[in-house]
């Protein structure tokens, strides 16, 4: 029992400590492509522009208010572009992984190596989920000084809380979608769909109180929603830090199920796929 004890935080330890393997490598990839970085900031800039011409169109009178104050319409869509990105992002990160050492023909001897599999879907996301939060902070705090936006700093911290317990929510979708790829190869368009009518009703560009009556009791558990509302309230409202706290109360069992069925999927299927002998086919 006591070898037990003892060895098993070691293994976990031994997991953590290859972490900064892929960070690296996932690091000297995105610089040996540097271009990717100007396009992403010129992405950036235009969604930023075409915004800021659409919110002169919009009166602010049919925007919802925040701690009493009216917001521009720039102000509302720029958390929900922010966080609708980092849902696209994580998302898509983890299955272009997948698929990327799937086309090198590296993934089934990574799969094959003494790493868990758990260490293998975090390590293919790691730098992203050090770069996203980096990019985002950038894009919020970029836009509100070109356009004179009112984001309230004693919000940030309870913003962070509410997108750090949503983050799992996002990851479990994108190891969902990294097992449909090792089963259908190019098979994660339905994660994608799925993904997509999370989006549509999540208010990210429009107030979910202009959905049709049937669709907004959906979106009011929306996780995606629940988060940009959430986060809305902190930047935008000035709302207390224990309405942040209710809502990551809320998101935390929902990101526990969302992880836990989508590790589940990768499991079975990469056991599918050893068992077939098809793990290496792309």
């Amino acid at each position: 029992m006591t070898h037990v004890a003892v060895a098993a935080p070691r293994g976990v330890l031994g997991e953590l400590v290859k972490l900064p393997a892929f960070v690296r490598r996932d690091f000297l990839v995105a610089w040996s492509y540097r271009m990717a970085f100007v396009s992403d900031a010129a992405s950036l800039v235009g969604q930023a522009l075409v915004f800021s011409f659409i919110s002169l169109m919009v009166d602010p009178s049919a925007l919802p208010t925040y701690g009493g104050h009216e917001v521009t319409y720039l102000e509302f869509a720029s958390i929900g572009i922010a966080l609708g990105v980092f849902v696209q992002f994580a998302l898509d990160r983890v299955a272009t992984a997948v698929r990327g050492e799937q086309l090198m023909g590296t993934l089934e001897s990574v799969l094959m190596t003494p790493t868990a599999p758990a260490t293998i879907q975090l390590g293919s996301v790691a730098f992203d989920l050090l770069y996203i939060p980096v990019r985002t902070t950038i894009f919020l705090g970029g836009i509100a000084l070109a356009f004179g936006l009112h984001f309230d700093r004693a919000g940030i911290l309870p913003a962070l809380l509410i997108l750090v317990t949503f983050i799992p929510f996002v990851w479990g979708l994108g190891v969902a979608s990294a097992a449909a790829i090792l089963t259908f190869r190019r098979g994660a368009g339905l994660v994608g769909i799925a993904t997509l009518g999370l989006a549509l009703v999540s208010g990210v560009y429009f107030p979910i109180d202009l959905l049709p009556d049937w669709l907004v009791g959906i979106a009011e558990l929306n996780p995606i929603a629940l988060a940009i509302e959430g986060m809305r309230e902190a930047l935008l409202g000035d709302a207390p830090a224990s309405d942040a706290v209710r809502t990551a109360a809320v998101l935390v069992p929902m990101s526990i199920a969302s992880l836990t069925l989508g590790m589940l999927a990768f499991r079975l299927a990469v056991r599918r796929e050893l068992r077939r002998g098809s793990l290496g086919l792309y």
